[in-house]
C-alpha cells in the first residue's frame, strides 16, 4: 500500500524588530521608491540580538507540533533548510532536536539556498514513503541580516529573517505530498555566494578587510534565471502530479522580488488572487520564505482541506524544486464519501466548486492511490 506525507501541523516565527525602507534610508545611500520599484519590499523583520537560527527554529516547531497534535518524543527526524546556521559546527537541526526533547529523533541540516525548504519537504516524504518514518519535522529557518553588508544596497535592502516549520506524518489516504521535483544548475554558483569564510578562503584578516565573508549576488543572472524556474518548476511539479494549472488553488512561491513573482505569474498565466505574495512585508528571507508564506496562508484561510497547492523556489546554486501538495487531514477526507444534494441555483460558484472538489476526492479515495505518483527527482538539464 502506497504511503504519503500529509502536512499535519505548520508554524512559523518572525522577530519583533521591523526595518522599514525609511530605516535603511538613514544607514545607507538608498530611497524607499528605488526598493519599492526595483523589489517591491516595504519592510523586513530582523532578529534580535538574543535571537538566533535555533531560537526561531523552535519557536516555528513548537507552533507546528501542537497543530500537528505531535509530540516532541513521535518526531523521528528532524531537517532544518538554513544559509545562516548558529555555528559552522554542528548542525542547527541537533540543537533544535535536544532543545524540542525529541529524543529519539535523526537530525540534520539542508544548504540549498532559498529553495532549501522544498528540497527538505522532498527528503522527508521520501523517508516517509518508504516506511522508515512516521512524523517528519522539516523547518526552514534564516538570520541572513548577519551576514549581509549593511553598506550593500545591492543586497542589505532584500533580506529578513524568520523561521517557518511543517510536520509531515504518515498517511494510506492520497493526500499531502503528491509530487516533488528538484533541480540544479551549478554553472551559476558564483552568482549568490559568499566568496569568504570557508576552506577555499578561510576566514582571515585579510577575508574580514575586504568584506569577502559578506554575501554577494550578480541580481541580472538571478533574476533571468528565477523568473524562468519559478514557471518551469511549477509545470513539472504538476505534471509529475498528474494535475492541471485549473487543478491548482493556490501557488506559494519563494519570496525574494515582486517582478520575479509577477513575472512568473504571468508565465503560468494565472490571476493575481492564485499566487501568495508577502514579500513586500518580510522580504526576501531565503529557506524560511516558502512555509511563512504557506503558514500565513492557511491562517488567512486561503487554503482549505482537499485543496491542491504548488510550493516552488529557486535559490543559490543555483538550484529550483516545486512540490505539490493537497492539504487534507485521513480523518476529513473519508467523510466526503457521504453524499449530499446541494441545489445549486442557491450556491455560489464557489460552493459549486467546492462541491465538486469533494466529489473528486471521495472518487480518489475510493479508488485508491495507484494512478497518483508518490515523488519524483530529475535535474533540469535545458
Amino acid at each position: 500500500m502506497a504511503r504519503y506525507a500529509r502536512m499535519a501541523g505548520w508554524g512559523r516565527y518572525l522577530p519583533e524588530k521591523v526595518l522599514t525602507n525609511h530605516d535603511l534610508e538613514q544607514m545607507v545611500e538608498t530611497s524607499d521608491e528605488w526598493i519599492r520599484t526595483r523589489t517591491g519590499i516595504h519592510e523586513r523583520r530582523i532578529a534580535g540580538e538574543d535571537e538566533t537560527t535555533c531560537t526561531m527554529s523552535l519557536a516555528a516547531s513548537r507552533d507546528a507540533l501542537d497543530v500537528a497534535g505531535v509530540k516532541a518524543d513521535e518526531v523521528d527526524l528532524i531537517i532544518v533548510a538554513t544559509v545562516s546556521p548558529d555555528y559552522s559546527v554542528p548542525a542547527v537541526a541537533s540543537m533544535v532536536q535536544d532543545r524540542l526533547g525529541a529524543k529519539r529523533a535523526a537530525a540534520f541540516d539542508l544548504r540549498a539556498g532559498c529553495t532549501g525548504f522544498v528540497y527538505a519537504l522532498g527528503v522527508g516524504a521520501q523517508f516517509i514513503a518508504t516506511g522508515a518514518y512516521e512524523n517528519v519535522l522539516v523547518i526552514g529557518a534564516e538570520t541572513t541580516s548577519r551576514f549581509v553588508n549593511w553598506e550593500d544596497r545591492n543586497t542589505c535592502v532584500l533580506f529578513g529573517d524568520g523561521a517557518g516549520a511543517v510536520v509531515l506524518s504518515a498517511s494510506d489516504v492520497p493526500t499531502g505530498m503528491l509530487s516533488c521535483v528538484l533541480g540544479s544548475d551549478g554553472s551559476g554558483w558564483d552568482a549568490l555566494y559568499v566568496p569568504g569564510g570557508g576552506c577555499a578562503r578561510p576566514l582571515s584578516q585579510a577575508v574580514l578587510d575586504q568584506g569577502l565573508h559578506y554575501l554577494r549576488m550578480d541580481g541580472k543572472r538571478v533574476f533571468r534565471f528565477a523568473t524562468r524556474a519559478l514557471a518551469t518548476g511549477v509545470r513539472r511539479a504538476l505534471s509529475e502530479a498528474r494535475l492541471a494549472m485549473d487543478d491548482v488553488d493556490l501557488i506559494v512561491p519563494h519570496q525574494a522580488n515582486t517582478r520575479i513573482l509577477d513575472g512568473a505569474r504571468k508565465a503560468l498565466r494565472i490571476p493575481e488572487d492564485k499566487m501568495v505574495v508577502n514579500v513586500d512585508r518580510y522580504g526576501n528571507t531565503s529557506a524560511a520564505s516558502i512555509p511563512i508564506a504557506l503558514c500565513e496562508a492557511l491562517e488567512q484561510g486561503r487554503i482549505q482541506d482537499g485543496d491542491n497547492i504548488v510550493l516552488v523556489g529557486f535559490g543559490a546554486g543555483l538550484t529550483w524544486a516545486a512540490a505539490a501538495v493537497r492539504m487534507g487531514v485521513p480523518e476529513t477526507i473519508p467523510q466526503l464519501v457521504s453524499w449530499t444534494f446541494v441545489p445549486l441555483k442557491n450556491e455560489t460558484v464557489a460552493s459549486a466548486k467546492s462541491l465538486f472538489k469533494s466529489i473528486g476526492l471521495a472518487a480518489t479515495v475510493l479508488l485508491g492511490a495507484l494512478s497518483i505518483p508518490f515523488f519524483s527527482s530529475r535535474r533540469d538539464r535545458d
